[in-house]
């Protein structure tokens, strides 16, 4: 009888550990945040007149009628309602529960819609060009971080894709330009990147290498021979070398002729075409197939990989070339993607925004690439919002995008775990 009852007394107790909740002050910190920003504009600079959302162009086919809206009594209502989140976000974190992630989605949408209905005041906003230009921009981003999320499920951590996309833009517009085949470009873009995936995972595979330094020194490689090549080689032969054919938009029957959804979505070129392909593979990919397993488990558990067969070092090593040769293809969006000659450091950061992506995606490949969609709005709306004539600041507008992504993956994304494996060599016992 002893033993039984000192049995009892050691034994674990499940129920209560299975309701231990780990929560987070960062989503409402970062609400009354934004709230305040709303309420400072409604208060200190106040706009008066109407905002007109244009939802169509004279050319569509179907024409969506345009929404008008008072400027400040619409403010102020999104003011009130955002304070309303923000309360509700702060229950639910006192009371042990998480914010969840439609209302993060909710509040976002919320900020955007007052702080466009503000600036916009006494103009018309242009939907179709704003969303469209949005998706254009996120298509490197998307690319990117797929690309991040391939490689940190596979247990390596992949500071390069700046190199790699830049390596791509590169390779595409030469490769194009002297052929005249922008196809040409973009699988020579595919080849660059993997290239440089390729020796990214020789250092930190065999050679055990620390990852985020053979990340840096490749980015730092890739801009100086990129940027020495430009000087050297491209601009005294530009016609010949730097001169690189673009794809045509092509129009997809009937979809592309849905109000809104159409022209944003299927007139586009055939590199977003493939971006469309691309992210329905890899989730598919790493979540529903023998190769997404073995990508998971040398990414979360090595050892326990290894004991059933599966070739760790191998299989990173792979699937970081396949992640290398998806961002190049991305970085074509730069050169033959858009009809534009390469240029010193034209990627200006985005490989570092689609890694963040794919940080606040949670190492999902469907939420990394809303993320981008995200971010290649606030790198879009500058543009708006200088063509309408916006009083907002152009300094304020250029670093915009850069301040999105700090409030989303340092104030929204909570807590998260990366694959337990990412970043640590795998040495065989």
């Amino acid at each position: 009888m002893s033993r039984t009852v000192e049995h009892h007394r050691v034994a674990p107790q499940p129920d209560a550990l299975a309701t231990t909740v780990v929560t987070s002050w960062k989503a409402p910190i970062a609400f009354a945040i934004f709230t305040l920003i709303a309420l400072a504009l409604a208060v200190f600079a106040p706009r008066p007149g109407e905002t007109t959302y244009r939802w169509s162009r004279e050319t569509d086919a179907i024409q969506v009628p345009d929404l008008t809206v008072p400027a400040m009594q619409a403010l102020w209502a999104v003011v009130a309602l955002l304070a309303v989140s923000t309360l509700y976000s702060v229950l639910l974190v006192r009371s042990k529960r998480r914010v969840p992630l439609w209302l993060i989605v909710v509040f976002a949408l919320l900020f955007m819609f007052g702080f466009l209905t503000w600036a916009g005041a006494g103009s018309s906003l242009p939907m179709i060009g704003l969303l469209f230009g949005s998706l254009s921009l996120a298509v490197p981003l998307i690319y990117g971080s797929l690309a991040g999320v391939i490689g940190e499920r596979a247990g390596v951590v992949n500071i390069a894709i700046e190199a790699q996309l830049l390596s791509g833009a590169f390779t595409a517009a030469v490769v194009a330009s002297i052929t005249g085949q922008p196809w040409l470009g973009l699988i020579a873009a595919m080849v660059a990147g993997m290239l440089v995936g390729m020796v990214l995972a020789a250092f930190a595979i065999k050679y055990f290498v620390d990852q985020v330094i053979v990340g840096v020194v490749l980015n730092v490689l890739v801009v100086g021979l990129t940027s020495f090549f430009f000087s050297q080689v491209l601009a005294p032969n530009a016609a010949a070398l730097n001169t690189p054919p673009r794809f045509d938009r092509l129009h997809i029957p009937v979809l592309g002729d849905i109000p809104i959804i159409g022209p944003v979505f299927f007139r586009q070129t055939i590199i977003v075409y493939l971006m469309y392909i691309a992210v329905a593979l890899v989730y598919i990919g790493l979540f529903h197939t023998r190769w997404g397993l073995r990508v998971r488990a040398v990414g979360e558990h090595p050892q326990a990989a290894d004991t059933v067969g599966i070739r760790v070092n191998s299989t990173r090593f792979w699937n970081v070339a396949l992640a290398g040769a998806i961002a190049g293809l991305g970085g074509t969006f730069f050169t033959i993607g858009s009809g534009i000659a390469f240029n010193k450091e034209m990627t200006a950061g985005a490989g570092f925004i689609a890694l963040a992506a794919v940080i606040f995606g949670q190492w999902d490949p469907i939420k990394a690439t809303l993320a981008a969609l995200l971010f290649g709005f606030a790198s879009n709306l500058q543009n708006t919002l200088s063509v309408i004539g916006s009083p907002v600041p152009s300094e304020f507008m250029l670093m915009l995008p850069y301040v999105v992504t700090i409030f989303a993956v340092a104030g929204l994304v909570g807590k998260s775990r990366a694959p337990a494996a990412d970043g640590k060599p795998y040495i065989k016992s």
